[in-house]
């Protein structure tokens, strides 16, 4: 293999695209910083790769001093849907409504049969009609504060609005059911005060600044807003997908085309709550791969996703039969498939998914300078890669 192939699999930058367009990588080279290493267990985790606006705050809350209330109580119904909201989605209806709540938290009480439309139990995209009563209750998930912990952070990025951070696999975004501690949130509250910067409002006292998540089996970039006002900036850019974002990751098989697209929409996996799947009535979604490099059993990839949907990335490859190496999640079983045993004994040993938010590319949301970062592949996916590169 030569250099050049070489230094592309470190940088985990799987090389320039032809007829780039906006929201494309292309000016000057993008900043660097090196990944680190962790082989502890890793939780199957429910967390969507973005975190929108609507989720964390009414749109049009004012910047003041008071802070951002968060929801204590359970959300009473019924409501009666008004003429202007007809056709709506019911969890986009009831999330503009309440707003206090995340839409998730909305659609995991629709989806349990907690909410009816007209006395009836419902799916969450359920459209509605003038008239129709919404009644039942969605339970409101307890605040977890996210307390100071000292957690190094591999910062890669640092100005006054943003910081940029290089998250190893195996750290949570922020608290939830099932991590109070230990997450990447931890860590900025603890580093926010040592600088003795403000904690930003928006995103709430578990999420400060969070804007966008990965899973906890993903390692890679994620940018952190410093200030209310970033963070609305770049709540506006995810949401309108203006946000490059790019992974590399290993997948079983040997994947036959140069590049190409899956473009199937994702939902709730009917038979495992804490799963995803392509299903008819999921929400459009778009990924689009590139071959780096095959080997005999596997087959390096460079993705960009064009929306932000909850395991994305891990959903489309399992769907076109090449999940996700050493993914228990979507990947279960299948190296079992390895005929080389030297390589099943190497992925039996990774301990994560092969999946790394390698590119990141947003718009500065104080400057308007056009933003770009790549992290390489951490220590432990370096490792595998070259097993892998010797067992040919």
């Amino acid at each position: 293999m030569n250099d050049g192939k070489d230094r592309e699999r470190e940088s985990g930058r799987a090389g320039e695209r032809e007829n780039e367009g906006p929201g494309d990588w292309g000016g000057e080279g993008p900043r660097e910083r090196g990944g680190r290493e962790n082989t502890r267990p890793l939780p199957i985790e429910w967390e969507d790769d973005e975190v929108v606006s609507s989720d964390l705050v009414p749109p049009a809350l004012p910047l003041s001093e008071s802070p951002i209330p968060t929801l204590s109580r359970s959300l009473a119904l019924p409501i009666s849907v008004p003429a202007e909201a007809e056709n709506q989605r019911l969890d986009l209806f009831l999330a503009s409504r309440f707003s206090e709540t995340s839409r998730s938290a909305i659609q995991r009480a629709i989806s349990g049969g907690d909410i009816t439309a007209n006395g009836k139990t419902v799916k969450p995209s359920h459209r509605v009609s003038a008239g129709e009563e919404i009644a039942g209750e969605i339970p409101a998930a307890p605040v977890i504060d996210a307390v100071p912990e000292d957690i190094p952070l591999d910062i890669v990025f640092e100005d006054s609005e943003i910081i940029v951070v290089n998250k190893p696999a195996g750290m949570v975004t922020h608290p939830g059911a099932g991590a109070t501690s230990g997450t990447l949130a931890n860590g900025l509250v603890y580093y926010f005060n040592r600088i003795s910067h403000q904690l930003p409002r928006r995103g709430g006292a578990s999420r400060p600044g969070i804007v966008h998540r990965l899973d906890v089996g993903t390692s890679g970039l994620i940018v952190v807003a410093k200030t209310d006002r970033a963070h609305l900036n770049l709540a506006e850019q995810f949401e309108s997908r203006a946000v490059a974002k790019a992974y590399t990751a290993m997948v079983y098989g040997v994947v036959k085309e140069n590049s190409g697209k899956i473009e199937a929409p994702i939902g709730r996996d009917r038979r495992s709550r804490v799963k995803m799947a392509v299903t008819r009535e999921g929400r459009q979604a778009l990924t689009l791969y590139r071959v780096v490099e095959r080997f005999d059993e596997l087959t390096l990839l460079d993705l960009e996703i064009k929306t932000g949907r909850t395991h994305q990335i891990r959903v489309h490859l399992a769907h076109i039969k090449h999940p996700v190496v050493a993914d228990s999640a979507y990947g279960a079983g299948r190296a079992n498939s390895i005929k080389n045993a030297k390589l099943r004994a190497a992925v039996a040993g990774l301990g994560r998914p092969f999946l790394h938010a390698a590119r990141l590319g947003f718009t500065h949301p104080a400057t308007g300078e056009k933003m770009e970062f790549n992290a390489p592949l951490p220590r432990e996916l370096r490792a595998f890669l070259e097993q892998v590169s010797t067992t040919r």
